[in-house]
C-alpha cells in the first residue's frame, strides 16, 4: 500500500467505469447485468458534468439494444471520437457483427465486458467466459483482469494499448465475482492516465476519421477476387500488437510499481505442475499456491492476461523449464469441441515453441461456470490430479458428474483462510436493505482503518424475493479470496424466518458472534429456537446477541428497511472501529445515500440509528440444548419426489451439491411447484372478517401473489371444516344456497398489504379496520395453515356457473399463476393471474426476458401452475431481444398443425363419420366450446387407435391442435419500447391471432431501473440521471395505425373492471392484440402498498389514458377507438410527487424539475385534446377514426 497514493473501497465495475469515462468522449449504453453500473456511473458522472482527461464532458447516449450501441460506437469511432461500451452476455453476441468490422478497420477502441454466462439450457445473470470466448474471431483483442484492482488498471492499459497498436480491445473481467466485489483499491490519478495516454495518437485516430474535407470510402462490397488478400493484411498490426500490450504494461510499473506481464508465472521457479488460467480464479489459485508450496510442494501459476493475440512464445517463455504437467482451466463449455479454447491454444503453443526436453502433458478441464464456487479445495485437486501418473483429461472441477465422471473429488473441508482476516456473514432478504448496508459498510472498514477489504454480494435472479448473503473480509494483506466464506467470525440474520429453514451457523466459527432479528426478547429467544442452533452456538462457545430490529423500524417511521439498524449493531458488537466513529461514518454514509431522496429519509435512518443501541442485548448461552423445534422441511411433505429431491435441495441452499444425473438434459422443468416451497416471508396477513364483506372480489384481483383465494362451494363440503375455518352465505344471487369463503394461504402470503389498501368496507364501529384487516403472521400460522390446506380440498367452481365479465364471480376462477417470487407488492403479477384465470388451461406463453421471467422461470420453483385435470399454462423463454418472433414462430406452428390435423380429419371422415364435422365446425368462442372439443378430441383418439393407417397415426399425433390455443407473448416496457420493438412491429403488421401483454413500469425493472422509451418526461432513472428530457413512446397510437389491431391501455388500480374487459375483447379479437398495462414498480420510489393508489392518481391526472381501440367496432360502422378515461381531474404534479423518481428531481435539479413539469402538464392537455379529437371522430372516406386505412 502505497500512503502517497489514493486508496478508496469501490467494486469492479466503478473501478473500470471511472477509467472508462476518463477516457472517452462517446459512451453509447444499455442495460444488461451485470455490467449496468457501468453505463449507470457514466450518465451519473455525465448528467453531473463531471469532464473527462481532456476536460470535456463526455456524450452518454443509452441506445434501444446492445446491436444499436455497438453501431452507435461503431460510426462514432469512424467520425473520430474516442468511444466506449459496457456489456455482458447475450448482449456482446449482439455486438458481434459490428465488432468485425471495428476490427476489420483497425480502429481504436476498448468495450469493457463483465464476463457472463450465456442461456443455453438456462438462462444466469452469473459469470463465466461464455460470452468473450464467442469473440475469438472477431479481431479484437482480449485482456482479462483478475481483481478490481486490476481491473481499474487494465481499463487503462486496454485503452493505451489500442490507440498504439490500432487493434481494438475487449477488456473483460468475471461478471459478479469481480463486477460486483467490492474491494480496496489504489486509485489511478489524471497524471498517471496521462502518462500512456498519447496525445499524438488520438489525433492519428482523428485523422483517420470520415470527414468531407478529406473523403474517402470505407466499407466496400468486396469480390472473390480480393477479399482474401484484404484480410491478410492485417496480420503485422496483431503480429506486433503482444509486443505493445507489454511495453504498456511496463510503462504503467514504471508509473505505479505495478508490474503485470502478458502471462504472469506464480510460484515456485522449479515446479514441476503448473495450473493456467485466467480471470478471477487466479485469485484463489495464487492463494492455494503459496499454501502448498509452504507445505512442501513445488507448484506454480501462470495469469493469462492478453488471450488475443495469443502470443505462443512468450506463453511458453513464461513456463518454468521444470515444467512437467499443466492444467488448463477454462470458465466455459464448448459442446462437442476436442476441449475448450484456452485448452487447446495451451496445447499448440506448446508443441509449437517448447524447446527444452520432453513435451510437458497438457490436460484441460472445466470449472466456475455461472459463478460457480471455486475455491482452494477444488485448486488443490486440479494439482492432486496432476500427481497421476496418467492425469485426468477434460475433467470438472466443483460438480458432481455422475454421468460423464469428469468430475474431480474434493474435500470440501480444505480451508486456508489465515486467522488474521476478520471474516463477516449477514444473511438478509432483497427488499430489506441488506446488501446496500453491507456495501457501506465495507467501504467504511476500508477508508477508515488501515486493513485492505473485500466485499461480495450472493444473491439469485430473482433480487427482491430472495435470500442474499453478504460475505465481508478485512485484514492487514490485500485479499485474493474469489470465493464465499466458510468459517466466519460474525454472522447476522437479519430475516427471522430464516432460522426456520436453513442452518446458517454451520458456517459460524468457534468463538464468534451471532447476531438476529428476533421478534423474541433475550428472555425468550433461546426457547424459540430450533435445536440445531442452540447446539451449535453451544458447541461453538458463541457470543449470541438479539435485537427487534422490525419494532425500531417502525418506530422511527422506516417501515421495513432494517438495514441500518442492523449495520449499526454490526459495528456496536464487532468493535472493527471504536463506536463513536462507526456511528459517525455511518451517519455521514446515510447522509451521502439518502441525500438526494429527500431530508425525510435521512431523518428517518438517523433517527434509527440514535434508537438503535437501546433495542440491542446480549444472551446468554445455555448449557444445555433444551429445544425440540427442528428446521422446517425445504418443502412441504406432499411435494412430488422431483420437487422433493432436486428443486428441495436447491431450497435448502444445497443446490451445489446434486448430482449432473439429477438435472433435466433439455432445461425441461414441472410447473405449479411454488406451492410447495413455504417461504413464510410475512410479518402480517390479512385476516378476513365476513361480517362485512361485501363479496367484491377486488382482493384476490389485486393479490401479486394468489396468496388469498376466493371459493363458493355447497354447504355439504364444511362437514370435515378445522373449527376456525370461516364461510358465509354467498351474496350474489345466482350462488344463491352456497358457502362463500375468502382464504389466505399464510406461508405464500408476503404481507404486502395491496388487499387491505383496496378493500372498499369500513368497519362502521372500528375505525381504520376493513372487511381484511392485517394480524401478525406467527400466531396465526397454524390455524391458517389448516384452514388454507382445507380450502384447497373444496372443489373449484365450475367454470361454466361462472360469468367471466363481473370481477365478483370471475375471481372465483382458479389462478394458475402463484406464489411467485416477485417483489411483495409487485404491479405486474395480477395481470399475468388474470390471464390464466381467464385462458390460462388453453394458453401459451412466450416471456421476454426481464422481471417476468425471473418471477416466472428462476430456480428452484415457478408459480406457472395447472389445474386437477392437469391443464394450464406452457411457458418458455428464448432471449429478451427476440420475444415477439418467438410468440409468432409459436402461433404460426399452431396454426400449421391445425391445418394439417383439419386436414387429416377431412381425409379420414369416412372412418370418422359424424364426428368430423363436429370437430370442423367446433364453435370454441367461450368455455363450453371449448370444453365440447376436448371431449370430440378425446373421443377421435379413441377412434384414432383402432384405425391402422398412416394418416390416423400422423392426425393422433395432431389431434390436440383442434383445441383453441392462446398465445400470450408477455415482457416489460425494456423489451416492448426498445430492444424488442422492431419485432413486435413485425409481428403486429402480420395479422396473426397472437396476445401482446406489455407491463409498462416505464423502466427497465430487472436490471435494476434504468430509462426506457416508455420513461415519462420528467422521471429521474438510471441512464436519465438529470431526469428524462423526452416524453414517452406511444406505443398504442403506433399499433392502431394498422387499423387491424386490437390496443388497449389498461390500469387495475384505476378501473378494475375496464381491465377485465380489455382483457376479453384482447383474447376474443381474431388477429392481433396488445394491451398496455401499468405496473407500479419499486423502481418508482413509492412503497409497493400504495401501488393502486398510484395508478390511480396515474388515470386521473391524465397522465396515463385508458382507452381501447377495436377493430369489431369499425365493422359495424363505429370509431373503433373508446377513450375510457374521464377528462384529467388532478394536476400532474399531484401524481408525480407522490412518486420519487419524479421528486427526488426537485432536490438535485429543482429548476429543471421544474421546467419539465410544465412540460409534462401540456403533454397532458396535448395528449387529452388529441385523443379526445382521435375518439370523437367519425369512420368516413375509408379511415378508421384514427387515421388508419380501413
Amino acid at each position: 500500500m502505497n500512503p502517497e497514493r489514493v486508496m478508496t473501497t469501490i467494486d469492479g465495475n466503478e473501478a473500470v467505469a471511472r477509467v472508462a469515462y476518463k477516457l472517452n468522449e462517446v459512451i453509447a449504453i444499455y442495460p444488461i447485468t451485470p455490467s449496468s453500473p457501468m453505463g449507470e456511473w457514466a450518465d451519473e458522472w455525465a448528467a453531473k458534468a463531471q469532464p473527462n482527461l481532456w476536460g470535456a464532458v463526455p456524450t452518454v447516449i443509452e441506445m434501444q439494444s446492445e446491436a444499436g450501441a455497438a453501431g452507435a460506437v461503431h460510426g462514432a469511432l469512424q467520425a473520430g471520437s474516442l468511444t466506449t461500451t459496457f456489456t455482458a452476455s447475450q448482449g456482446l453476441l449482439l455486438m458481434i457483427p459490428n465488432m468485425y468490422k471495428i476490427a476489420g478497420e483497425l480502429t481504436s477502441a476498448v468495450i469493457h465486458v463483465a464476463a457472463r454466462s450465456l442461456a443455453a439450457q438456462g438462462l444466469s445473470i452469473f459469470g463465466d467466459h461464455s460470452d468473450v470466448m464467442q469473440t475469438r474471431m472477431t479481431g479484437f483483442g482480449l485482456l482479462a483482469s483478475n481483481s478490481v484492482q486490476e481491473a481499474h488498471d487494465f481499463a487503462l492499459i486496454a485503452q493505451a494499448a489500442t490507440l498504439r497498436s490500432r487493434v481494438p480491445f475487449i477488456h473483460f473481467f468475471d461478471g459478479f465475482r469481480t463486477s460486483h466485489e467490492v474491494s480496496k483499491i489504489e486509485l489511478l490519478t489524471d497524471d498517471d492516465l496521462r502518462a500512456l495516454i498519447d496525445d499524438a495518437l488520438i489525433a492519428e485516430h482523428r485523422a483517420r476519421a470520415l470527414n468531407p474535407e478529406r473523403p474517402v470510402l470505407r466499407g466496400t462490397a468486396q469480390n472473390p477476387d480480393v477479399y482474401f488478400q484484404g484480410r491478410e493484411t492485417v496480420n503485422p498490426f496483431y503480429a506486433a500488437c503482444p509486443d505493445i500490450v507489454q511495453s504498456v504494461m511496463d510503462q504503467f510499473a514504471q508509473v505505479t510499481g505495478r508490474q503485470y506481464q502478458l502471462y504472469q508465472y506464480y510460484g515456485a521457479p522449479d515446479a514441476d505442475r503448473v495450473i493456467v488460467i485466467m480471470g478471477s480464479g487466479a485469485e484463489a489459485t495464487e492463494e492455494t499456491v503459496d499454501y502448498l508450496n509452504a507445505h512442501g510442494e513445488k507448484v506454480g501459476l501462470l495469469k493469462v492476461r492478453l488471450y488475443r493475440p495469443f502470443d505462443m512464445r512468450r506463453f511458453v517463455a513464461a513456463l518454468p523449464k521444470t515444467t512437467r504437467k499443466i492444467a488448463v482451466l477454462d470458465r466455459t463449455k464448448e459442446p462437442g469441441a476436442s476441449g475448450e479454447p484456452l485448452y487447446l491454444d495451451t496445447v499448440t503453443a506448446i508443441y509449437e515453441e517448447w524447446l527444452d526436453g520432453p513435451l510437458p502433458q497438457v490436460v484441460g478441464g472445466r470449472y466456475g461456470l455461472s459463478s460457480k464456487e471455486f475455491t482452494p479445495a477444488m485448486v488443490k485437486a486440479v494439482y492432486d490430479n496432476l500427481k497421476q501418473e496418467r492425469p485426468k483429461n477434460h475433467f470438472t472441477v466443483g460438480i458432481y458428474d455422475d454421468v460423464s465422471h469428469t468430475s474431480l473429488d474434493y474435500d470440501p473441508d480444505f480451508s486456508i483462510e489465515p486467522d488474521n482476516v476478520v471474516r463477516a456473514m449477514f444473511y438478509g432478504l432483497g427488499s430489506d436493505g441488506t446488501v446496500g448496508a453491507n456495501k457501506n459498510s465495507i467501504k467504511i472498514i476500508g477508508e477508515n482503518t488501515p486493513n485492505y477489504a473485500q466485499g461480495y454480494f450472493v444473491y439469485d435472479s430473482k433480487k427482491s424475493g430472495s435470500m442474499t448473503v453478504s460475505h465481508l473480509r478485512f485484514g492487514p494483506q490485500p485479499i485474493r479470496s474469489t470465493y464465499k466464506i466458510s468459517s466466519a467470525n460474525f454472522i447476522a440474520c437479519h430475516q427471522y424466518n430464516f432460522i426456520e429453514r436453513y442452518d446458517i451457523l454451520r458456517d459460524l466459527a468457534p468463538g464468534g458472534v451471532f447476531l438476529l432479528n428476533s421478534p423474541y426478547g433475550p428472555e425468550e429467544i433461546w426457547d424459540k429456537l430450533p435445536r440445531v442452533y442452540q447446539r451449535r452456538l453451544i458447541d461453538k462457545r458463541a457470543r449470541f446477541y438479539v435485537i427487534n430490529a422490525n419494532e425500531v423500524a417502525h418506530k422511527t417511521g422506516m417501515g421495513r428497511r432494517i438495514n441500518t439498524i442492523m449495520q449499526v449493531c454490526f459495528f456496536a458488537i464487532s468493535g472493527v472501529l471504536p463506536r463513536e466513529e462507526a456511528l459517525a461514518q455511518i451517519r455521514a454514509s446515510i447522509e451521502k445515500t439518502y441525500g438526494r431522496k429527500g431530508e425525510d429519509v435521512v431523518a428517518k435512518n438517523l433517527e434509527a440509528v440514535d434508537q438503535t443501541l437501546k433495542y440491542l442485548y446480549e444472551v446468554v448461552v445455555p448449557a444445555e440444548v433444551t429445544s425440540n423445534v427442528e428446521l422446517l422441511p425445504p418443502v412441504t411433505a406432499n411435494a412430488p419426489d422431483f420437487v422433493k429431491n432436486v428443486l428441495g435441495p436447491i431450497i435448502a441452499q444445497r443446490g451445489d451439491d446434486l448430482p449432473v444425473s439429477a438435472m433435466p438434459v433439455d432445461g425441461t422443468f414441472p410447473v405449479g411447484t411454488a406451492q410447495y416451497e413455504k417461504r413464510n416471508l410475512a410479518e402480517e396477513i390479512p385476516v378476513w372478517d365476513p361480517e362485512i364483506c361485501i363479496q367484491c372480489g377486488k382482493c384476490t384481483l389485486v393479490c401479486p401473489h394468489a396468496a388469498i383465494r376466493i371459493k363458493v362451494y355447497d354447504p355439504a363440503e364444511l362437514a370435515n371444516a378445522p373449527a376456525t375455518f370461516k364461510a358465509v352465505d354467498a351474496r350474489d344471487t345466482e350462488w344463491k344456497g352456497m358457502k362463500y369463503t375468502i382464504q389466505v394461504a399464510p406461508e405464500d402470503c408476503t404481507g404486502c398489504s395491496l388487499c387491505f389498501e383496496v378493500c372498499p368496507v369500513k368497519n362502521k364501529s372500528q375505525v381504520n379496520r376493513k372487511a381484511l384487516n392485517m394480524e401478525p403472521q406467527p400466531p396465526l400460522r397454524e390455524q391458517e395453515r389448516e384452514n388454507w390446506n382445507f380450502f384447497l380440498t373444496l372443489p373449484e367452481v365450475d367454470r361454466l356457473n361462472i360469468k367471466p365479465t363481473s370481477i365478483r364471480q370471475q375471481q372465483a376462477q382458479q389462478p394458475l399463476f402463484e406464489f411467485s417470487g416477485a417483489c411483495s407488492g409487485c404491479g405486474e403479477t395480477p395481470y399475468i393471474k388474470l390471464i390464466t384465470q381467464l385462458f390460462g388451461d388453453h394458453t401459451i406463453v412466450a416471456n421476454a426476458t426481464g422481471c417476468s421471467s425471473i418471477y416466472g422461470g428462476n430456480l428452484p420453483t415457478t408459480p406457472w401452475s395447472h389445474n386437477a385435470e392437469g391443464r394450464g399454462p406452457a411457458w418458455s423463454n428464448s432471449l429478451f431481444e427476440d420475444n415477439a418472433e418467438f410468440g409468432l414462430g409459436i402461433r404460426v406452428a399452431l396454426d400449421n398443425q391445425r391445418d394439417m390435423a383439419r386436414e387429416l380429419v377431412m381425409k379420414l371422415s369416412a372412418e370418422l363419420g359424424d364426428l368430423a364435422q363436429l370437430l370442423l365446425d367446433a364453435d370454441q368462442s367461450n368455455e363450453a366450446g371449448i370444453r365440447d372439443q376436448r371431449e370430440r378430441v378425446a373421443l377421435l383418439k379413441q377412434r384414432l387407435a383402432d384405425i391402422d393407417s398412416d394418416d390416423a397415426r400422423r392426425l393422433l399425433s395432431l389431434a390436440d391442435s383442434l383445441i383453441k390455443r392462446d398465445v400470450w407473448i408477455i415482457g416489460g416496457d425494456g423489451w416492448a419500447y426498445d430492444i424488442g420493438f422492431g419485432g413486435l412491429d413485425h409481428v403486429l403488421s402480420t395479422g396473426r391471432d397472437v396476445n401482446i401483454l406489455v407491463l409498462d413500469t416505464e423502466v427497465y425493472s430487472n436490471t435494476g431501473g434504468q430509462a426506457s422509451k416508455a420513461t415519462p418526461r420528467g422521471a429521474v432513472a438510471k441512464f436519465a440521471s438529470g431526469g428524462k428530457p423526452a416524453g414517452k413512446k406511444d406505443l398504442g397510437l403506433m399499433a392502431m395505425s394498422y387499423g387491424n389491431v386490437y390496443v388497449a391501455r389498461v390500469a387495475m388500480g384505476a378501473r378494475d373492471e375496464h381491465t377485465l374487459r380489455c382483457f376479453i375483447e384482447a383474447e376474443a379479437h381474431p388477429g392481433p392484440s396488445l394491451i398496455i398495462a401499468y405496473s407500479h414498480c419499486i423502481a418508482h420510489g413509492i412503497d409497493l402498498k400504495y401501488g393502486l393508489k398510484s395508478q390511480k392518481a396515474a388515470v386521473d391526472s391524465g397522465q396515463w389514458l385508458l382507452y381501447r381501440y377495436n377493430p369489431a367496432r369499425a365493422e359495424q360502422g363505429l370509431n373503433p377507438l373508446i377513450l375510457d378515461s374521464k377528462p384529467p381531474k388532478l394536476p400532474v404534479k399531484e401524481y408525480m410527487y407522490l412518486e420519487n423518481r419524479f421528486r427526488m428531481l426537485t432536490l438535485t435539479k429543482p429548476e429543471v424539475a421544474e421546467q419539465l413539469l410544465q412540460e409534462a402538464q401540456e403533454d397532458v392537455y396535448a395528449r387529452w385534446a388529441y385523443y379526445e379529437y382521435l375518439a370523437s371522430r367519425p369512420v368516413s372516406d375509408g379511415h378508421n377514426g384514427n387515421g388508419a386505412q380501413a
